[in-house]
């Protein structure tokens, strides 16, 4: 079957499209221009016309990746006309669980070393990145508002804790230290019931 072949006006969403696809399915190491123009049907000069070389390409599919990682949260926290503020919390820790283990790779870029260590982030992914912490900060100041989380804690830091918490919980998953699913659960409620009872 003959490879699609993409035009000049879809072909940047095309190759940020391809690349977040082939990075799920071989890993970042092994993309290259060559094989990613292969996957698309166009030529490795097309490509660069778009970005500067790997790492642009790699900021690209991690903005993508936040941008749909804030817009997977802004739906959860609309649901809090409808649900009470610890049942949002509640959704909120598992849904960053299961986003973090189903794109595990992509989730790895987002948040690894790969981009950030080095700090090689353009403007475009950092533009992606902040909100999407700051869109944490927020809903973790109502839910200290709320009563749910300890208010005595700046925002900022309870924030950050959380993250890393969660973070940390997801990095045994995709690293393979756990592989059923039943502890990864334990612990996320373990986590929930940790910062609930801390703000009582």
């Amino acid at each position: 079957m003959m490879k699609k072949k993409y035009h000049h006006g879809d072909l940047k969403s095309a190759l940020v499209d391809g690349a977040t696809q082939y990075i799920e399915t071989h890993g970042v190491e092994a993309l290259s221009f060559r094989k990613l123009a292969v996957e698309i049907g166009v030529s490795r000069t097309a490509a660069y016309h778009h970005f500067a070389d790997k790492n642009d390409l790699l900021c690209e599919v991690a903005a993508a990746g936040f941008k749909r990682w804030s817009a997977s949260f802004s739906a959860l926290f609309a649901e809090k006309d409808d649900l009470s503020a610890e049942q949002v919390y509640r959704r909120f820790v598992f849904h960053y669980m299961q986003f973090a283990i189903e794109n595990n790779k992509l989730y790895d870029l987002m948040f690894g070393a790969t981009i950030w260590k080095e700090n090689k982030g353009t403007s475009r992914l950092k533009s992606a990145a902040y909100p999407s912490f700051e869109q944490q900060l927020n809903m973790t100041s109502y839910w200290q508002e709320q009563g749910v989380l300890p208010r005595h804690i700046k925002s900022l830091r309870l924030s950050q804790v959380i993250w890393g918490t969660l973070h940390g919980i997801a990095r045994l998953a995709i690293d393979g230290v756990y592989h059923e699913q039943s502890p990864i659960d334990e612990m996320c409620e373990s986590a929930i019931q940790l910062f609930l009872h801390n703000s009582q």
